[in-house]
């Protein structure tokens, strides 16, 4: 893991400082004062998709706890839509998604509620906006810390990808 001394907190509005921490591709730890740990790692011996921060999003390679509680992590495929870059994940009788809604940004349901926004390279610097009249309990903050580190944030419209790879085809 990193130092702690060389990754300051991130100031979340509602739950103060939150720490993220990736440990290469192989695991990443989120933490804070306010919320639960939570901790994601990628099998040993599986290859790493240099394109993802946690290395794979093949469910059968991961594993995700909550303080110490396993739950179960459903990441899609990541083909051509925005649905497809998904991440469901099951915590104490909650369904969790965090689904892209725009290039830089993905939203995270609890139930099919909206809580609010997070964006993130799928490195330790993780932005979330929370919605105004939202009631968020620590262990949604966790996940969706967790969750936008592993994965990143955000993604192209599928209209826009078939543009993209339509014009570097062309001579």
């Amino acid at each position: 893991m990193n130092d702690e001394t060389d990754r300051a907190p991130i100031e979340d509005t509602r739950f103060g400082a939150i720490t993220v921490r990736q440990d290469g591709q192989d695991r990443i730890e989120v933490d804070g004062e306010a919320i639960p740990r939570v901790t994601l790692r990628r099998a040993p011996a599986t290859e790493a998709d240099p394109q993802i921060a946690i290395g794979t999003r093949d469910p059968a390679h991961l594993t995700m706890r909550v303080d110490d509680t396993a739950v179960e992590l459903q990441p899609a495929k990541g083909r051509l839509s925005r649905h497809s870059y998904r991440v469901d994940v099951t915590y104490d009788g909650a369904d969790y998604r965090l689904i892209p809604d725009s290039v830089p940004s993905s939203r995270l349901t609890r139930d099919g509620a909206h809580l609010g926004d997070f964006s993130s390279d799928g490195d330790e610097t993780v932005i979330a906006e929370w919605g105004e009249d939202r009631e968020i309990r620590p262990a949604d903050a966790a996940i969706g810390y967790a969750l936008a580190s592993a994965f990143g944030t955000g993604a192209q419209p599928m209209w826009m990808m078939i543009v993209d790879g339509v014009t570097s085809a062309l001579p």
